[in-house]
């Protein structure tokens, strides 16, 4: 009865144009807020000096039609240098942040990490972004040459 069934169904999905294989594996969904950009070797000699380190940064993008509140959210390297929205920070559906390794005024498009040395490895690294409850959403590495990639 059972082997009738199953040759009913099929028949049945065959008149109709329908398959019934099993599905494969799911495609990666877009994060929510994706990595778009690393720039690790900032332009000249790496000097140290705050408009050398801000030209280190990450780009972050909403990739959502609503506005996203990173409060609690965090962006780390592979030696698990930290930098924390501490605050409400609401990223606007389809706009951007940067967060800029050295010091400088927090906006709404432009964050400091605040550090007097380099972040990001200019002999390849790896970008985290995990979310408030500290699950992985995004990530970006990159080997040794080169001064940025796009994520």
């Amino acid at each position: 009865m059972k082997k009738r069934l199953i040759g009913f169904a099929m028949a049945l999905a065959a008149t109709m144009g329908v398959s019934l294989t099993a599905a494969g594996p799911a495609q990666a969904a877009t994060p929510a807020i994706q990595i778009t950009k690393v720039y690790y070797n900032s332009p000249g000699s790496d000097n140290r000096s705050n408009s050398s380190l801000n030209a280190e940064y990450v780009k972050l993008t909403n990739r959502r039609s609503t506005s996203i509140n990173l409060k609690y959210w965090t962006l780390r390297d592979k030696a698990n240098h930290i930098y924390k929205f501490s605050g409400d920070f609401r990223l606007a559906s389809g706009a951007s942040v940067y967060i800029h390794t050295g010091k400088g005024t927090n906006t709404s498009t432009h964050r400091y990490w605040g550090s007097g040395a380099y972040i990001w490895n200019n002999t390849g690294d790896k970008a985290y972004l995990r979310n408030s409850a500290g699950t992985l959403v995004d990530s970006c590495s990159w080997g040794s040459s080169g001064s940025y990639t796009n994520c």
